[in-house]
C-alpha cells in the first residue's frame, strides 16, 4: 500500500518532486544534520565509510511497521558495515517513542519535517528508504510497500564494495 498524497498538490508541484527524487540517483545524499530520539547527534556525513539505509516512516503506516524489525535485524546481522538511520514523519514524539521502544528498534530514529523531506524530493508516500554508499551518494530510492528481499540484495552489494 502507498499512501500518496499528490492529490494535496498541484500537479506541477508533484511532478517536480518527483523528478528531484529521482535525481537524487547517483548524487550526494542531502545532509542530515539533527538529535536522534536518545538526544545523540545525527550527522549522516558522520556515517561516511558505512552503507546508510535511511528510512521514512510513521507510526500510522502498516507497511512501515513490518519493515522496522527487518531492518533491526539487518543492523544486528551487517554491524559495523551498515548504518540503519529512521526518520519518523509523524507530528508528535511521544507516539514515536512509543513504537520504537515496543519494537526494540536499535538504530537511530529523528523526526522528520517538512524541509527534510522536500530535500528527499518530498515524501509523498511511506515507507520511503534510500540506500546510500560508503561516500554519501545516493544508490537506490525505494517508496511504497516494497519486497524487502530486494532491498536486501542491493544492500549486500553495497556493502561488499
Amino acid at each position: 500500500m502507498v499512501l500518496l498524497i499528490a492529490g494535496c498538490l498541484p500537479a506541477a508541484a508533484f511532478a517536480a518532486s518527483m523528478h528531484i527524487a529521482k535525481s537524487l540517483i547517483d548524487k550526494p545524499a542531502p545532509e542530515i544534520a539533527r538529535k536522534d530520539l536518545a538526544g545523540s547527534e545525527l550527522d549522516l556525513r558522520g556515517l561516511r565509510g558505512k552503507v546508510v539505509l535511511l528510512n521514512f516512516w510513521a507510526t500510522w503506516c502498516a507497511p512501515c511497521q513490518l519493515e522496522m524489525p527487518v531492518f533491526a535485524d539487518w543492523q544486528r546481522r551487517y554491524g559495523p558495515g551498515l548504518q540503519v538511520v529512521g526518520i519518523s514523519m509523524d507530528d508528535d514524539a511521544a507516539p514515536v517513542r512509543n513504537l520504537i521502544a515496543r519494537m526494540k528498534v536499535n538504530y537511530p530514529v529523528a523526526m522528520g519535517d517538512a524541509t527534510l523531506g522536500e530535500r528527499y524530493g518530498g515524501v509523498l508516500g511511506l515507507p520511503l528508504t534510500y540506500l546510500i554508499d560508503k561516500r554519501g551518494t545516493v544508490r537506490a530510492r525505494f517508496q511504497g510497500e516494497t519486497d524487502l528481499k530486494v532491498i536486501e540484495k542491493q544492500l549486500k552489494v553495497m556493502l561488499a564494495q
